[in-house]
């Protein structure tokens, strides 16, 4: 578990289309990501994704490379500071480079497209991130995930779960995926690629072999779509959230994979009952939920844990702040109160 305890990660979720490519390229570590535009864009992306590392125990320097365009190629065009990046990167031991613009790039109207297409030993995916008409932090996943997935082969179904879009730059990231392990494990199932973390090409290669792909959020659905679309693969559109959550997602994974997954969902609201009886000091404190900005079903899901406890909530005179942080399966909900109980008790 991360040294931080802070739950809200938010702002990490709120930068441009540029950043949201970048949080899933950086992460298939034997490629290169290319930022197609001034030093300054490069500067900041790879500042905040260091420091996003560093706070999640996370020690590791981005694969990023900088067109670095100056004031004359953005008035007669960056093409050729693209094709000489690109030949330069491609010396480098990777297996893949990705290309990324920034919304400069849009303006002027260099044909990314077309650079990308020429002879680099080595195969290079534009990847749509110009932010410059209100592209956002999430479409920027979308792309990245959507052109990375076009370069995946088709092939038999195995018995294997894909993991899709994992929020990388969120504190959690590593427990929320261990519960999602654990929970598949419960029903007989094995991971077979987390779609993308921490992965590489010849992982990403195992993309179609899924037989059913788990979304970290429902934002990601114009990728669980095209994956559908290309591999005919059905999807599940969101981690659980919250203890009811919990055990539903188990039986939408259950029946989507065929398995019988009533014994996994009673063990499961044991487990919970179990939980909850040990954080029965709470009971009855008067408490109030920060609910900005988090998302309603992190709000509901807060509030669902609250009522079993039987907390009061309410502005009451003596009301403690709790976070409605999005809890991710059964033992994110018991994180969750671990944080509940030093408020409370504090």
């Amino acid at each position: 578990m991360t040294s931080n305890n802070s739950p809200t990660d938010s702002s990490r979720f709120r930068g441009c289309t540029l950043t949201g490519a970048l949080s899933v390229t950086t992460h298939v570590r034997d490629t290169v990501s290319v930022i197609h535009g001034p030093k300054g864009c490069s500067h900041h992306n790879i500042s905040l994704l260091h420091a996003t590392g560093l706070e999640n125990d996370r020690i590791s320097i981005p694969e990023l490379v900088s067109t670095g365009l100056a004031e004359t190629d953005i008035i007669f065009g960056g093409e050729e500071s693209l094709r000489r990046t690109l030949e330069s990167a491609a010396c480098r031991n990777v297996r893949a480079i990705y290309v990324l613009s920034t919304c400069i790039i849009d303006t002027i109207g260099d044909d990314v497209g077309g650079i990308c297409a020429g002879d680099f030993r080595v195969p290079v995916i534009p990847i749509p991130t110009a932010g410059f008409l209100g592209g956002t932090f999430q479409d920027g996943v979308n792309n990245a995930l959507i052109a990375i997935a076009a370069t995946a082969p088709e092939s038999g179904k195995t018995y294997g779960v894909n993991i899709i879009g994992e929020r990388n730059l969120e504190y959690e990231v590593e427990e929320n995926y261990r519960e999602i392990h654990r929970i598949l494990t419960l029903l007989g199932l094995e991971i077979n690629t987390r779609f993308v973390h921490t992965t590489s090409v010849d992982q990403i290669s195992l993309l179609g072999a899924g037989r059913l792909n788990i979304l970290r959020e429902p934002g990601l659905a114009p990728v669980g779509e095209y994956l559908r679309q290309r591999f005919g693969t059905p999807y599940i559109a969101s981690f659980p959230l919250g203890l009811s959550g919990t055990l539903s997602f188990i039986d939408s994974v259950a029946r989507a994979c065929g398995v019988d997954g009533r014994r996994v969902a009673e063990e499961e609201r044991s487990l919970q009952d179990e939980i909850l009886d040990g954080f029965s000091d709470l009971r009855d404190a008067p408490v109030v939920f920060d609910q900005t900005p988090t998302d309603p079903e992190s709000v509901r899901a807060a509030e669902e844990a609250a009522g079993m406890l039987r907390l009061k909530i309410g502005n009451f005179q003596d009301s403690t702040p709790l976070p409605a942080a999005p809890s991710v399966g059964t033992y994110g909900v018991k994180r969750m109160l671990h944080r509940w109980r030093r408020a409370i008790h504090a």
